[in-house]
């Protein structure tokens, strides 16, 4: 029986097949990530259990956000948060709110309708992140407006879970859970700086004196690792603490040296995300509520646009930079993922399916962003050089 493969069999198959698909989206230029998800899909009755490849996953994920995070150093970081916050409560308005609204228009009650906004609320930072670093666009002006929205999505989707969390256990979500989280939250953050600015601030002198690299690599990915399991112990997303473990290292003068290190591992583990990713996507049998289903998808798709369009504006990117950023924030991934497993029924199938539609359709606007931004706005002309030689 396939369902009694051992985990190490299927770990080991998972990788086989990863390394196909990886060497496939190369020869078909087609993006291996939506392969990565479509695999999972298909091997999910099999190995949806599998611990090798959630633990596998769990890493890659953290490593992904442990490098992003050491592009922001704390100071970067408090100059992004203050120009932000506009966009990311048109984020919020337009993605959860009005989808909302549009679940409430098709009958749905209003417990069912908030799942369905906080399934369409959320980009995959993990997918998003991904495609930034394989497109090669993360110098981009775009990006530091891009990253600090799946930051700022991170923050409002553990709120969001935990009260859905609550409102399915049947009980009541207070003003004081929301101010736990908070404090939760800020905890949070407030340790990662103070740790960045006192037990890391040496902390490039001390990588230099480790000269096995076996070592390094157990130093970084442990940092990287603790913090994320630190954010999930206090029911916060791995992917913030991640992302906080990167910025304390952001104060060290060479991130070169730690990125240098940690690549290869989460190169490596990275994939097994998204195939674990698919295995997690309840589908159902056949498509219940299509026209729903349709409206949401266009709606959600149109929403994260807008927030590109209009955030991009008010964050002082120009308007065709801001419509690649909006083009670019549309696939929906993992948190998705866990707000549709607290739905149950209909709600549920729908989640499972829209979830697959748009990261497929996230990830074709984000290939085609540029190209559909250079046709609104035009291509930028190159300079033309003066070649007559001096003095003529």
């Amino acid at each position: 029986m396939l369902s009694d493969f051992p985990t190490l069999l299927g770990a080991g198959l998972v990788l086989l097949g990863i390394f196909y698909l990886g060497f496939l989206s190369l020869k078909i230029n087609f993006p291996g990530v939506i392969l990565y998800i479509i695999f999972g899909v298909v091997i999910a009755d099999w190995l949806h259990h599998n611990e090798i490849l959630h633990f596998a996953s769990e890493i890659g994920i953290v490593l992904l956000f442990f490098l992003l995070g050491l592009e922001f150093s704390v100071k970067r970081l408090g100059s992004i948060a203050k120009k932000i916050w506009p966009s990311g409560l048109l984020d919020v308005f337009l993605s959860l709110g009005v989808s909302m609204l549009i679940a409430l228009g098709f009958g749905m009650d209003l417990f069912t309708a908030f799942i369905i906004g906080g399934i369409a609320y959320a980009t995959s930072s993990s997918i998003t992140a991904k495609l930034l670093d394989d497109k090669s666009r993360m110098a981009n002006r775009e990006t530091e407006f891009m990253l600090a929205i799946l930051i700022f999505e991170d923050l409002v989707a553990p709120i969001v879970i935990a009260v859905l969390i609550g409102l399915s256990t049947g009980g009541d979500f207070a003003p004081t859970d929301l101010f736990y989280i908070m404090a939760k939250v800020i905890g949070l953050i407030a340790l990662a700086i103070i740790l960045g600015k006192t037990l890391f601030k040496h902390f490039e002198r001390f990588l230099d004196r480790i000269e096995d690299e076996d070592f390094k690599i157990a130093l970084l990915v442990g940092i990287a690792v603790a913090f994320g399991g630190l954010a999930l112990w206090l029911g916060l997303s791995e992917v913030l603490g991640a992302f906080l473990a990167g910025m304390m290292l952001a104060e060290i003068g060479k991130i070169e040296k730690v990125e240098h290190t940690v690549l290869p591992i989460r190169d490596l583990m990275l994939p097994t995300f998204f195939v674990y990713f698919g295995t997690s996507v309840e589908l159902g049998e056949g498509f219940p509520m299509p026209v729903f289903l349709a409206t949401l998808l266009i709606w959600s798709m149109i929403a994260k646009v807008l927030v590109g369009i209009i955030g991009g504006r008010w964050y002082g990117l120009s308007k065709k930079v801001s419509l690649r950023a909006g083009l670019s924030l549309c696939a929906r991934g993992e948190f998705s993922v866990v707000i549709a497993s607290i739905a149950t029924g209909t709600a549920k199938v729908l989640g499972g399916i829209y979830v697959i539609v748009a990261a497929f359709v996230g990830m074709v606007l984000f290939d085609q962003a540029p190209k559909i931004a250079n046709k609104v706005y035009g291509k930028k002309k190159p300079k033309k050089k003066d070649l007559r030689v001096p003095g003529s």
